[in-house]
């Protein structure tokens, strides 16, 4: 078994009137230190598929394990605490907190997994500098450009060393130049620290760097392949 698997997951959204089935039960298993891509046409159920296996939704059936747990049968209280300690993010909204400077963002969540003040700042100058934004780690998101802003994201993301990190659309708001450096940034972490990435795109140029593809169609794995 792989640090993530799932068991012929389905996803049902029903609150309109007619259901949408999102996902029809994936089966599918993710290693350590991978670098891949989850792709397919928009409402073919991927980043659903991201959102269940990070914790942030709930399957109607089937389960999700991560490193042997079965996350979909945690309590909320012991989910948020799992995934605090095991699961990062790169969403396509940054979602970084606007009062924060890059600094205090990327410490964030280490704060709250309780690491002393001198380490989590020491760790969030290390990866700052690996994003090349050394010279913005007192500046506030508003004061810096959107690819900019999503450089802190990805630094914060393996901030805490969760054991793998879930990228969702991360290059639907930057232009090629931003994008490029963004991708290599991540696949520099890849490699150098073994980091784990998952990413839903539809983005050709996150395909060409991915060394595995999974494409889902009609929330279905359609094809699993090897990239480059």
């Amino acid at each position: 078994m792989g640090i993530i698997a799932t068991h012929d997951l389905y996803k049902v959204y029903s609150e309109t009137k007619v259901p949408v089935h999102a996902l029809n039960g994936i089966t599918v298993t993710f290693d350590e230190g991978e670098f891949t891509a989850i792709v397919g046409p928009s409402g073919s159920g991927k980043t659903t598929l991201l959102n269940l296996i990070g914790g942030l939704d709930t399957p109607s059936s089937g389960e999700v394990h991560i490193n042997g747990t079965n996350i979909t049968s945690l309590s909320p209280k012991k989910l948020i605490d799992f995934r605090l300690h095991n699961i990062g993010f790169v969403f396509q909204s940054y979602n970084l907190i606007p009062v924060l400077t890059a600094l205090e963002n990327v410490e964030f969540i280490m704060q709250l997994q309780g690491v002393s003040r001198a380490d989590r700042q020491q760790r969030a100058r290390e990866l700052l500098l690996a994003v090349g934004l050394e010279d913005k780690i007192h500046n506030r998101p508003g004061d810096l450009s959107g690819g900019q802003q999503q450089r802190v994201s990805v630094a914060r993301a393996p901030a805490p060393r969760p054991r793998f990190i879930l990228v969702d659309e991360p290059t639907a708001n930057l232009d090629s130049k931003s994008t490029a450096e963004l991708l290599d940034i991540m696949l520099r972490m890849n490699q150098q620290y073994k980091t784990t990435f998952i990413f839903s795109t539809h983005d050709q140029r996150v395909m060409d760097r991915a060394r595995r593809i999974v494409t889902i169609e009609d929330g279905k794995v359609s094809s699993d392949v090897a990239g480059r």
